[in-house]
């Protein structure tokens, strides 16, 4: 039995200090265990560890074999840092209350009222897509102009912009598509990559803290979870398919040319980003009138189009046939164009800071500069806040000058658009061309959300300004603020055209092999009316031109606006109509038989149409009248028979409509179209054909070849 006397003696002993041997024993021994913890020789997968209890007790067995404790209050002294070791790895094997969600919270944190939640769904097999990816060899050509944008990520909101590019990282993992319609888009990965620790370590225990402090990588987000979405702000007309007219009720047909490319711009951003167009978005006519045709032109510029009119049987009915109308307009030799003083307006608010907006416009401006003579006058301005005169008009030979201030353009601001447009109009009138091209450009992504911004206010303004002889065409950039409505307003008001660039080689197309139809105008207001003959024609439907769509008594109507042609532009309208006795006919007869004429029967009879055209010169404001009888001389046997060109528009007329779902192509399946446009692509130098036959197969395997 033990003394108490002895207890407390030795309980009120002096404790010896440890010696500086013992010392570096424990802490070698405690950077070993560490080691074995936590520097594995394994390579991949997985291996178990020690429990903590274990670990514990691992590194307490081997400070006693060695007997690095004498006493126990150098116990005590060992015990702490073990007793913090322990903790540490209590506090790594814990799950964060947050989950895997952490790192992408604190991204966040500063917008979340800009999200909304969207279900992605399951992304097409790959097998569907590669096609496309390996499509014809001028198509890859042609794609290696493109400008080099990041992969199309969903559509931002201007006011999430401004968060930086660690939350533009963040919300592109897992994000869907626009909500009209929902469907896969491109995924760009969160960025994923640590910090390894520091190289320059003083000591082992430095370098045993560093890498203590390296984190686990956030899991990705499950494809089938929901992900955070932008908002999509884009503004599109929307507007119902043209009916099915009786020929004997309602014989006249009148509508306003169009020459504008955008649709088939945003159609084709659509497929390539995975997903089917909404319907609103597909203007067929845009669609036809993208491609260049070989149509017969005029042969003097005193006349400054020619119009081909022909029949062929339908490739989608079998009751009906096609009415063909073409028109080719001059196109003036380069030696032969007259002076340009164009206005560059440009929007450079905070939501044009994204690869394909303002980088992409500086870059589709300098090919335009270059396209242009010496003698041809450039000025710029800009709009943000406020709107602002980046160049006062400069002559074209100052190249560098010209090309310096596109350069120096930054984004930033909200839009103070109706500012913008009148001092690019001041700016027209100052440098004014008599007889030549005035012209002001608008390169925008969105809306004019400071001042005037209503449509109706834009149209008047722009009316009132073109009366002058300045005209107005505007390029749209980018998506998810894109106002495609206000665009079609104001273009068409302007006299000018309006175009959607998503590529530098979109940007090429417009700006340099097109330059002469888009900035040298040779006939304005001009329209269409068709009149039908009942005799001969049971029913009728005009192929898109929903949205310029124009009242009978319009077409005489000189102070009624209209689109413009431009130098060698293309234009085509297509009419499917009805033979009367043909058995296609949709509407009912009338129950009380058809009207008559004075002189007792039908006048021509043996015409299907009367085609009539109006213009007016750019420098006159009295119209021109042109008229077409279509006669079965203008007929042709079979589909097989119309030329190349014919049969190519068809096909993208087919297209147009299975995109839009309507029900004239519902039984006609995208190989069909596919096997037209491949028979009729000819001469495709530029690759736009080829282009089209992989929108086809992206579009069939989206929505199946229903």
């Amino acid at each position: 039995m033990v003394d108490d006397n002895e207890l407390r003696k030795l309980r009120d002993a002096a404790v010896p200090a440890p010696g500086e041997s013992a010392k570096a024993r424990a802490f070698e021994a405690a950077l070993r265990a560490y080691d074995e913890e936590n520097i594995s020789a394994v390579t991949q997968g997985s291996v178990g560890g020690l429990r903590l209890t274990e670990r514990a007790q691992k590194l307490w067995s081997e400070i006693m074999q060695k007997k690095l404790i004498a006493t126990p209050a150098l116990a005590g002294l060992v015990a702490l840092p073990i007793a913090g070791y322990a903790t540490f790895h209590m506090l790594r094997e814990q799950p964060s209350p947050f989950g895997d969600q952490e790192k992408i919270t604190e991204t966040l944190a500063d917008k979340p009222a800009t999200l909304k939640p969207a279900t992605v769904e399951p992304k097409q097999a790959p097998t569907a897509l590669e096609k496309d990816k390996n499509a014809d060899a001028d198509v890859e050509s042609r794609d290696a102009t493109q400008v080099l944008v990041a992969p199309q990520a969903p559509p931002k909101s201007e006011s999430t912009i401004a968060g930086g590019s660690v939350q533009q990282d963040a919300l592109g993992r897992g994000m869907a598509a626009e909500p009209a319609p929902p469907a896969p888009r491109g995924e760009l990965a969160l960025d994923g990559t640590t910090n390894a620790p520091n190289a320059a370590r003083v000591d082992r225990m430095q370098s045993a803290e560093s890498k203590l402090m390296v984190q686990p990588q956030p899991a990705a987000t499950p494809a089938d979870q929901i992900a955070p979405q932008e908002e999509n702000r884009d503004r599109v007309q929307d507007f119902k398919t043209n009916p099915v007219h009786a020929a004997l009720e309602d014989p006249v047909s009148t509508f306003s040319i169009d020459v504008d490319t955008a649709s088939y711009s945003f159609v084709r951003g659509s497929l390539k980003q995975g997903y089917l167009p909404q319907a609103d978005t597909v203007r067929v006519e845009e669609m036809i009138n993208y491609f260049p045709y070989d149509w017969k032109g005029p042969d003097q510029a005193s006349t400054p189009f020619n119009s081909t009119v022909s029949i062929m049987p339908t490739p989608w009915n079998n009751h009906t046939k096609l009415m063909h109308v073409a028109i080719k307009g001059f196109d003036i030799k380069p030696t032969e164009q007259p002076k340009a003083n164009l206005v560059f307006l440009i929007d450079v608010s905070g939501s044009m800071d994204e690869p394909d907006k303002l980088p992409l416009l500086k870059s589709a401006f300098r090919l335009l500069v270059s396209k242009l003579k010496a003698d041809d006058t450039i000025s710029i301005v800009t709009y943000a806040g406020d709107a602002g005169t980046v160049l006062e008009p400069t002559k074209a030979s100052e190249k560098d000058k010209i090309l310096n201030a596109i350069d120096n353009l930054t984004p930033g601001g909200s839009t103070a658009g109706e500012a913008g447009i009148k001092e690019a109009y001041r700016l027209a009138q100052k440098s004014f061309v008599k007889d030549g091209v005035n012209r002001v450009m608008l390169a925008t992504d969105g809306d004019f959300n400071v001042g005037q911004s209503d449509d109706d206010d834009l149209k008047r303004l722009i009316e009132s300004e073109r009366k002058t002889g300045v005209f107005l065409s505007v390029f749209g950039f980018g998506r998810g603020n894109l106002n495609d409505q206000m665009m079609q307003t104001i273009a068409q008001n302007g006299n000018g055209t309006a175009a959607y660039i998503d590529t530098l080689a979109e940007a090429e197309k417009v700006l340099v092999e097109d330059a002469s139809s888009t900035l040298f105008t040779i006939a304005k207001d001009v329209k269409i009316q068709v009149e039908f003959n009942p005799d001969k024609v049971s029913e009728y439907r005009l192929i898109g031109y929903e949205t310029r769509a124009l009242n009978r008594e319009d077409f005489n109507n000189d102070r009624v606006d209209a689109g413009d042609i431009g130098s060698g532009h293309s234009v085509t309208a297509i009419y499917e109509i009805t033979p009367k006795g043909s058995g296609g006919e949709q509407i009912d007869p009338l129950r009380y038989g058809q009207a008559t004429v004075n002189n007792g029967g039908i006048a021509n009879a043996d015409e299907y149409a009367f085609v009539k055209i109006r213009y007016k010169l750019p420098n006159e404001d009295v119209s021109k009248l042109i008229t077409t009888p279509v006669t079965s001389a203008n007929e042709v046997a079979s589909f097989d028979q119309a030329s190349i060109d014919q049969r190519f528009s068809v096909a993208v007329a087919a297209f147009g409509q299975k995109l839009r779902d309507e029900d004239a192509t519902a039984k006609f399946g995208y190989d069909k179209i596919m096997e037209i446009a491949t028979a009729a692509r000819g001469a495709d130098p530029f690759g736009y054909r080829s282009e089209f036959l992989s929108l086809v197969r992206l579009a069939s395997a989206l929505g199946g070849n229903r």
